[in-house]
């Protein structure tokens, strides 16, 4: 399931920001936020996606970098959340 997950939220990454800096590729482990590919306003549209995609809610305390700085950790975060495992809280 995971490399569902993955597959998904790197189509999205790569649709929605990929574009804004000119580049290809990207790598499961790559920081979005250290990269500068994502901002706050692209957080938002992460977690907006995030919950229509999978049907979960993304919680507040939960929008942390652990949980959404790259394909890697969204992938866990959202497995996670499917599977009723408690995701990274600040």
């Amino acid at each position: 399931m995971t490399n569902t997950i993955k597959h998904k939220v790197r189509e999205f990454v790569e649709t929605s920001f990929l574009f804004r800096e000119g580049r290809e590729g990207l790598a499961d482990g790559q920081s979005l936020l250290a990269e500068g590919l994502i901002d706050s306003t692209g957080i938002l549209e992460l977690v907006s996606f995030i919950e229509a995609e999978f049907g979960i809610i993304v919680e507040d305390q939960e929008i942390v970098p652990e949980n959404l700085d790259s394909v890697n950790q969204i992938a866990a975060y959202v497995a996670g959340k499917t599977s009723g495992i408690t995701a990274v809280a600040v």
